[in-house]
């Protein structure tokens, strides 16, 4: 038998694949799009709906809507190629057109306007909210060391944990930065205690992709030395931040984590974005993401950067960037952001 949600799916699925499909031009498939397919569109909403239904039908649900919101996009992709390809043989049909001609502003046409990547809108937000509590924005090399990108964050050449990043190497012992964390002793060379500061950017591992990996991806490095941190100051700062980004309240879990580099060390995780906590293929179907590894600075860290361990402690994160674009604007891949598809950056 049939559940209740199932015949609301259906309609919303229906009435806008017809809506769809008689688009009169791409201006008014636009609005249809953003009606159906935007932060509030009725399609998204109902994709949320999820985190209200019940316990036992949460998988369900979740699978249908998702289903419901891929006929939309393929509607609105289908009926967005045919106005495309009716306006290319418009012009063509023309008498006056003249296919030599190199440029489209020498035909007094407007050339598509470009805008900003959304890894670019949330990086320019997440710096906004740190300049905000007074850290330092601060850029460093892709290509690094070994001493910088290992040793000093307490990973000798023996470590298993060299293990867990899978690494692309150089020629001269030079290696592509597998995390942003590789930047943490060079910044407490650089500022004088205590200090506060962000490192975002790119990092790369040599490993499968799937929805929720990818061999390059973009993170963002926290660093607090004071004379006294704590725990507590840490995990305010990260719930003011996603809910900041996030437009909303998150749930979030605080759980053990091991990394070389902090002691003692976390797992900060948020609840799926994508399926209200119902699991999807992004988060695994557990509901719940890996974000924010997190935890106080390891004294052997501290002293690599010539740090006294006994007169200052830290903090640090490694936000992982990628991941929160993906939650901020319901991406349920991670490979789409740097895939080149203009057609799916056309959207943000």
């Amino acid at each position: 038998m049939a559940v209740a949600w199932q015949d609301e799916l259906d309609a919303v699925r229906g009435r806008w694949v017809a809506t769809a499909a008689q688009a009169p031009d791409l201006a008014g498939l636009r609005s249809i799009e953003v009606e159906a397919l935007g932060k509030q569109g009725e399609v998204t909403l109902l994709v949320r709906k999820v985190a209200t239904i019940a316990p036992e039908d949460r998988r369900a649900y979740g699978a249908a809507a998702a289903a419901v919101k891929a006929h939309v996009e393929q509607a609105i992709e289908a009926r967005r190629h045919g106005l495309e390809r009716a306006e290319i043989e418009a012009e063509l049909a023309d008498d006056s057109f003249d296919e030599t001609l190199p440029a489209q502003s020498i035909l007094g046409r407007n050339s598509r306007q470009g805008h900003s990547h959304p890894l670019t809108q949330v990086q320019a937000e997440v710096e906004a909210v740190f300049t905000s509590m007074g850290f330092h924005v601060l850029d460093y090399p892709e290509v690094e060391s070994e001493f910088d990108n290992f040793e000093a964050l307490n990973i000798p050449g023996w470590h298993p944990a060299r293990e867990m990043q899978d690494t692309f190497w150089l020629q001269g012992g030079h290696l592509l930065r597998t995390h942003t964390s590789s930047g943490q002793v060079r910044a407490m060379h650089a500022f004088q205690a205590p200090f506060r500061a962000i490192f975002p950017g790119k990092v790369y591992r040599y490993e499968a992709t799937d929805a929720s990996h990818e061999h390059t991806f973009h993170q963002l490095e926290g660093l607090l030395i004071d004379r006294h941190v704590s725990v507590g100051h840490l995990l305010d700062s990260m719930r003011t931040l996603l809910s900041a980004i996030l437009k909303r309240d998150v749930e979030v879990r605080l759980r053990p984590g091991y990394f070389p580099f902090v002691e003692p060390g976390f797992e900060l995780d948020v609840q799926c974005q994508l399926c209200g906590g119902a699991g999807c293929s992004a988060c695994k179907q557990s509901g719940w993401l890996e974000l924010l590894p997190c935890g106080l600075v390891h004294p052997q860290v501290l002293r690599a950067g010539g740090l006294d361990p006994a007169e200052w402690q830290g903090w640090a994160f490694g936000l992982g960037l990628s991941r929160l674009v993906m939650m901020r604007f319901q991406v349920p891949d991670v490979r789409l952001l740097l895939s080149g598809d203009l057609r799916w950056l056309s959207q943000f």
